[in-house]
């Protein structure tokens, strides 16, 4: 198969001439990182996924591999490389080979020099590992990831390629073999793993997504044993560690849809919440875990339904811009917690958190601030 070019071009994409980066890119055969995954057939919505095979059809391969695209390898823990061909399945990725533009960038943040020790934590396909093995020496990586399956293929295809950096199966938010100068995690995390902080080393850099959010951190570790930093202003969604969804648009708990509840008014409209939004990121900082639907009515009415796990739920319905009926209950309410997020987003005109100071406690505590603006992730 004829790669460079589809890989130069992808290069070109994804980094700035003169860029130290476009090289290694430009090197790296991710096709064969990902020889099979999983794709949305031609009039399904998202959600439903249909087997792909490589070696089957060499043009789509290559068309999928250079794009600056994530390829989903993994749907509900069933891998792509297993599958039947022809298999189709409903649910959410569980893995994937990320966007190479996402991946550089969490690179640029974690500003990896010559010489440094560089855990990477989320194995998947192993194209991150690949980047950092070429670029600064697979004697310097190492990549973790809790599927056995995804360590051994990588390490397999990798060493195909002539790299060999050291990959583990095991859990990358636990205890860990080493010290390292950076940990570059390709997975969001809630709070910090305290076993990151433990392996790093003093004025050693940890760069993450913070889960169910956009947010990337940036942090170097001081003497004291915290770690200094700040929310980049930047964004970046990767599969959690410890869950198999994000997305919070997803089914609400029964007790949201007819329950009977504390009833009251809200002067703000029915609109709904975009996955990943700034709002919803605000309202995922300050209630983490909430989950909600939304749906349009024939008669024009809009409802929207709450629920955590703590067992609070809401539900409002209006049309257009209409004040909203409110309906509420648990051990907190939920609507008028998203009414306060609304209200500080138009009293700040922006979203606080991007350029957040933070502080990483030593058991993984994230303290944000920024202005007036204070919030703890834990």
């Amino acid at each position: 198969m004829r790669w460079r070019s589809h890989s130069k071009r992808l290069a070109s994409e994804v980094t700035t001439e003169g860029s130290r980066w476009r090289p290694v890119v430009a090197a790296i055969p991710r096709h064969l990182l990902v020889p099979r995954w999983w794709s949305t057939p031609e009039g399904e919505s998202w959600g439903v996924w249909q087997v792909r095979d490589g070696a089957a059809s060499p043009d789509e391969w290559v068309r999928a591999a250079y794009r600056n695209v994530s390829l989903v390898t993994e749907v509900e823990r069933a891998h792509a490389d297993l599958a039947a061909d022809g298999t189709v399945l409903t649910g959410v990725p569980t893995s994937t080979s990320a966007m190479p533009s996402l991946v550089l960038r969490l690179l640029r943040h974690a500003q990896i020099h010559d010489g440094a020790r560089v855990l990477i934590v989320g194995t998947g396909s192993g194209y991150p590992a690949a980047l950092v093995a070429y670029r600064f020496g697979a004697e310097r990586v190492t990549s973790i990831d809790i599927s056995l399956y995804l360590t051994d293929a990588a390490a397999g295809r990798l060493a195909t390629v002539g790299l060999q950096p050291t990959l583990l199966a095991g859990d990358g938010t636990g205890p860990l073999p080493s010290s390292y100068d950076r940990i570059v995690s390709m997975t969001g995390v809630r709070p910090i793993p305290p076993s990151w902080l433990t392996a790093l080393r003093p004025d050693a850099r940890l760069v993450t997504t913070i889960a169910a959010t956009p947010l990337i951190l940036c942090a170097v570790k001081n003497t004291d044993g915290r770690a200094y930093g700040q929310l980049a202003w930047d964004r970046g969604i990767f599969t959690a560690a410890d869950t198999p969804s994000q997305n919070p648009s997803e089914a609400v708990p029964a007790v949201a849809e007819d329950t009977s509840g504390e009833e009251g008014l809200s002067r703000f409209p029915v609109a709904r919440i975009r996955p990943f939004s700034d709002l919803a990121v605000m309202l995922e900082l300050a209630a983490p875990g909430v989950r909600h639907n939304y749906e349009e009515h024939a008669d024009g009415r809009h409802t929207i339904r709450m629920s955590h796990p703590d067992g609070s739920w809401a539900r409002a319905t209006a049309c257009a811009d209409e004040p909203s009926p409110v309906v509420q209950g648990g051990p907190r309410r939920l609507w008028d917690l998203w009414d306060e997020v609304r209200h500080d987003w138009l009293l700040r005109g922006s979203m606080p958190a991007y350029g957040a100071q933070a502080v990483i406690e030593s058991n993984g505590a994230v303290q944000l601030s920024r202005g007036t603006w204070r919030c703890i992730v834990q």
